[in-house]
Formats: C-alpha cells, structure tokens, sequence
C-alpha cells in the first residue's frame, strides 16, 4: 500500500490565507460592480432585515408606551398564535388565503408564458410591438383605480348589466355574491398582471439560437412543435426559477385590492390573513395578535419556498440557491 503524504504543518492555514487574500483582491479589483448593487443591498437591510427586530412582539403582550424591551412577555410564550389558531375564523380565514392563492397561481403563472410565446411567433413587427404595448399598460393601472373600473363595469347598474339587460337577462350581482368574489380577484389580476409579466420571457426567448428553428425545420417540424420542443425547453430554466418565487410568496395576497374589494355581504369569503391582520393591528391595535399571525403567514411561505427550491434541484437541477 502506499503511503500516505504527510501534509506539512501550516500548509492548510496559508492556503485559506490565499484564499482569502484572492477574495479581497476580486472585491478591489470589481468595486464599481459592488457600488452597482449597494443600494439594493441597503434598500433591503434598512427595509426588510431591520424590522426583524419588532418581531418580537409577537412573543410579548405589547404595550406602545413602553417599547419592544419593555414590554413583557407572553405567557405562555405562543399565546397569541394559539389565540389564534382557536379563533373561531381561523379555519376559514386560511381557507379563504389558500384557495384564492392557488386559483390566482394556477391562473396567473401560465398566462405570461402563453402570451409571450404566441406573441413570440407573430411575423409582423409593429403588430408585435402593438399587442406588447397594450398588453403591458394595464399593470401601471393603480389598484384603486384597478377596484374603481370593477365597480362600474360590475355593479348593479354597471356596464356589463346594461349589456345583458339589453338582451332581456336578468342582472347580475357580481360584487355582492360570495362565489363570484375569487373569479373577480383572479381574472381582473390576470388581466393587469400579464402583459407585465410576459416581459421575463420575451427576453429569454430572444436567447433562443435560431440555429435550433433552422435544424427543427429541416427535420420537419411545424411551428407548434418548434414552440413545444424548441422554445419551452429553452426558456424551462425561466419558468422553474419564476414558479419558485411564485410559491415563495404565494400567501401574500394583494391587501390593497382585497380590502377594497371587500363588501359586509361577501366577506364570509374575502377575509383573507392580510386583511385579518390589518383589522386587529390597525383597527383593534392588537398589535402582538396581529403580528403573531403576520408572522405565521410568512412562516408558511418560507417553508413553500425552501420545499418548491428543494424539489426544483433535485428535478431540473435548476434553482434560487
């Protein structure tokens, strides 16, 4: 057998010293790209690590006057989330929050991609600039300008009530029914949220070799099976990384619109976890309560987002980290 080498002492002590030394050295020698992404850095520090601090209050039975420190502790320490979790709306707050969010995902995700490919095969350049244009304006629509137009179109006296009236229907009351509220969120994101996002895949599809359509198309290939086989498999990198964001966030339902949204008739099925936060912190200051179930809303995001990135590794060998 052979023997084996014996590592002189040290040696591995200088060779992180190397490594570190070679670390500081590309830092110096790529500073203009380090101030680049400072802002962002600082953005996020100031803004989404720093607050972190007040989490703590959802241990605590806050009280303002006396601060985060001063406040005392629950107890027990998880009172609030057990107050909570006992709550009477518990089950169909949370129900609410999943239901709407996995319709809008299974909804919302697909369209940007569909879009940018069947954009992605028009001939015409200006009719493609066209439909990019118009498909991309409604994201800059405000949300309460976005609840404003469903109202007029939807209302009683609304547009799209005039129109079926005109036809002897009865009217509908889309604001006012239960069952209708999660296609009113759904597709009226959808229809803002789509041109916006579809911009993703326009440029990754612009990375597509036209040497690969060219191959295709000797072999035979129509247009559809160039889309299927040439163009999705070369964009799929895109689509695994956007699905992890996706599922990552996938609890945090637009407060804004919902609330704007809600109706004293239709909030058995509108009351979502941001809303219900808002209410108990805002409203009723019960400020340890409502960070409590803040805090479990992204507790559950946070593991999504570890479980989709986990599966999405060993799957497609593609993910955030």
């Amino acid at each position: 057998m052979a023997k084996k080498q014996r590592v002189p002492a040290g040696t591995t002590h200088t060779k992180t010293a190397a490594g570190r030394n070679y670390k500081w050295l590309m830092v110096k020698r790529n500073k203009a790209l380090y101030l680049f992404i400072l802002p962002a850095f600082l953005y996020f520090f100031i803004f989404a690590y720093i607050p972190m601090y007040g989490v703590q209050i959802a241990f605590k039975d806050f009280i303002a006057t006396k601060g985060f420190g001063g406040s005392p502790w629950a107890d027990p320490l998880f009172k609030h989330f057990i107050t909570f979790f006992s709550s009477v709306r518990f089950g169909e707050i949370f129900w609410n929050t999943i239901r709407i969010s996995l319709y809008y995902l299974l909804i919302s995700f697909p369209a940007p991609i569909i879009l940018a490919l069947m954009i992605n095969e028009v001939r015409g350049t200006r009719f493609k600039k066209l439909v990019q244009n118009v498909t991309y304006m409604p994201y800059f629509i405000s949300t309460v300008v976005l609840v404003g137009m469903i109202d007029l179109f939807f209302s009683n006296s609304g547009l799209v009530n005039q129109l079926t009236g005109m036809f002897g229907l009865e009217p509908v009351l889309f604001l006012q029914k239960e069952a209708l509220f999660d296609h009113m969120y759904v597709w009226s994101g959808v229809w803002q949220a789509t041109g916006y996002g579809s911009v993703i895949y326009f440029a990754a599809l612009a990375g597509v070799s036209p040497e690969l359509h060219e191959a295709a198309t000797i072999d035979g290939a129509t247009r559809l099976q160039r889309v299927i086989h040439v163009n999705i498999p070369a964009i799929m990198p895109t689509i695994i990384i956007m699905l992890i964001i996706s599922v990552g966030g996938i609890m945090n339902l637009s407060f804004e619109k919902v609330l704007l949204m809600q109706k004293d008739i239709n909030i058995a099925s509108s009351e979502v976890i941001s809303t219900y936060v808002y209410k108990l912190g805002i409203q009723k200051a019960q400020y340890s309560l409502s960070s409590a179930v803040g805090l479990f809303n992204n507790l559950i995001n946070l593991a999504l987002l570890i479980m989709v990135n986990r599966i999405a590794r060993k799957v497609g060998e593609t993910s955030l980290w």
